[in-house]
């Protein structure tokens, strides 16, 4: 009998630890681990570079007392335009609008049609000007851009993905050294910005060609990143 005593009363003992072991350790008593602590920052870095690439906008605006009409002489000048900008190096041609709509007096009757087409082509900042004086000179009478870009934003944009990273690191040093902490490695990293997106560059061109080629001038840009990076903290 005492001897069964003794067991029980060593069995209710090693219960009570347990439990007080999970009150201490609530963690422990469900079997999670418990998170480090952190430090949050932002960062933002800004790469600067020098435009190598434009695209130029060129179209043909008609009026006529048809449509059909309208339409046949925006087609031929349209054509004309499409072979000059192709013979001025540019590349990527790509139509950008179609569109054939009545002229109307203030009675509501139809007095003309006008047609417009445009297209949209790519060439290296120095023959930007060039491919606007060839368009113009085969019959375009609207012109749009440049809009400038360079050819390996991609690259630049990583470029300044670091320097976010950098600078996130840079603040987060500093709030260790006030708040006399020790900074430990990257617990998380994100991305929290998009690439710059080119400069449109406004142009006019004139119904005359002048002897000069068309001024273009680079200019720079800036492309940006922003980053959220966490730290641990040792």
């Amino acid at each position: 009998m005492r001897r069964l005593l003794t067991i029980t009363l060593a069995a209710t003992a090693l219960v009570a630890v347990a439990a007080f072991a999970g009150v201490g350790r609530p963690e422990a008593a469900r079997g999670d681990v418990a998170s480090p602590d952190t430090v949050t920052t932002t960062g933002h870095g800004v790469v600067t570079v020098v435009p190598d690439e434009a695209s130029v906008t060129a179209g043909v605006h008609t009026q006529a007392a048809s449509a059909s009409a309208a339409l046949s002489q925006n087609a031929r000048l349209m054509n004309a335009v499409v072979a000059a900008l192709k013979a001025a190096g540019g590349r990527n041609l790509q139509t950008q609008q179609v569109s054939l709509y009545p002229q109307t007096s203030p009675e509501g009757q139809v007095t003309s049609y006008v047609a417009d087409n445009s297209v949209s082509a790519k060439t290296k900042i120095a023959g930007a000007g060039a491919l606007v004086d060839a368009a113009v000179a085969a019959g375009a009478n609207t012109v749009s851009g440049p809009s400038l870009d360079v050819s390996d934003r991609d690259a630049r944009y990583r470029d300044a993905l670091a320097k976010a990273v950098a600078d996130a690191r840079l603040k987060a040093e500093a709030l260790a050294k006030a708040g006399g902490f020790a900074l430990g490695p990257v617990s998380s990293v994100t991305e929290g910005a998009s690439q710059s997106p080119p400069v449109p560059f406004l142009a006019q061109a004139s119904a005359k060609r002048d002897a000069a080629t068309t001024p273009i001038e680079a200019g720079t840009q800036d492309v940006t990143a922003d980053v959220t990076v966490t730290f641990r903290i040792r």
